[in-house]
């Protein structure tokens, strides 16, 4: 029962990705320390009398002594699973920090403490400061170089509020891009990231309000409050067609493209939206209403729907149907 655990449950299926960055990343990967308690007997033998010999010298702990990790049990567990790979990895070392066991009330209050402020970064932020990941690499790009983008991309958050002056989420551009591309792709990632620019430049000139906005002739905050094909269901969707568009004609893709153009992107196009793209009035980023939302782009190009995606339409049909 958890009231009397000192600690989460480990979750086993975390454990293989921190082993893979382990193995992926051996000469660069990094770890903070592991926060431990000790039930036992544990004795320090300073290096010196007085100053800063002090307070450095050895841990000496009874070998019969309980170890409760109060933070850091996944690391610890993809460290054991790592070295079943690459014994080698035996020689490394992680900081520990101990503390003398006071009971089970004082072990749970310090996983309350120790995870009280813990605060995750936004995906953005994450994708931003990732240079191990080349599809991060091409979203910075195309970000960075893109006309469509330029000037609208918030790097660091991956929420947008009403005055923020960007338009689109270093993250949704990411996953635009995951989409459109092949992942045999990723490895050259300047050729990647032409292929997205040139896409996403494509896609830009057939919606107008991108360019108002860049032009300051409307504010992010009325597109995103009025529009569609600003948010990150929207870039998803367009990345989806595209991969579709460019493998089965490649030759027309951006005449086809340009049939965009005659969708009615308007939140108050609710016979079209709701149900689609958005669930009570509000933008829905759940697979099915990616699905729908691709699906409506992909019948508006003349591009065939696939077996599960055929499957997801009928549904929504039904379901329309059922409540008219």
């Amino acid at each position: 029962m958890p009231e009397f655990r000192a600690q989460r449950i480990l979750n086993r299926a975390r454990v293989p990705e921190i082993a893979r960055y382990m193995l992926q990343n051996q000469k660069g990967y990094v770890f903070s320390a592991i926060t431990a308690s000790v039930d036992g007997t544990v004795r320090f033998t300073a290096l010196g009398p007085e100053g800063e010999a002090n307070r450095l010298g050895a841990l000496h702990v009874d070998m019969s002594a309980r170890f409760i990790i109060n933070d850091g049990q996944h690391r610890r567990a993809a460290i054991e699973q790592a070295l079943i790979s690459a014994p080698e990895l035996g020689d490394e070392t992680i900081a520990v920090v101990f503390f003398v066991d006071r009971g089970l009330e004082r072990s749970q209050q310090m996983f309350s403490d120790l995870n009280r402020h813990a605060v995750r970064p936004s995906r953005s932020l994450g994708l931003l400061y990732d240079h191990r990941n080349d599809l991060s690499k091409i979203a910075k790009l195309v970000a960075l170089k893109s006309t469509a983008f330029k000037d609208l991309v918030e790097m660091e958050r991956s929420t947008l509020s009403e005055r923020s002056r960007k338009l689109f989420t270093l993250s949704a551009i990411y996953t635009g891009c995951s989409v459109l591309l092949d992942a045999s792709e990723y490895s050259d990632v300047e050729h990647a990231s032409q292929v997205c620019i040139e896409f996403w430049d494509e896609i830009a000139k057939h919606i107008p309000e991108w360019g108002l906005v860049q032009s300051s002739r409307m504010t992010s905050g009325e597109v995103r409050r009025d529009f569609l094909h600003s948010h990150a269901i929207a870039l998803q969707a367009f990345g989806m067609v595209g991969r579709d568009l460019l493998q089965s004609d490649h030759e027309n893709w951006k005449i086809r493209i340009v049939s965009i153009e005659k969708i009615n992107w308007s939140k108050s196009n609710a016979l079209v939206w709701e149900g689609r793209a958005l669930v009570g009035g509000r933008v829905s980023k759940s697979s099915n209403n990616v699905t729908l939302t691709t699906n409506f782009i992909k019948c508006q190009l003349g591009l065939a729907l696939g077996p599960e995606e055929k499957r997801i339409e009928q549904l929504h049909d039904r379901g329309r149907n059922h409540s008219n």
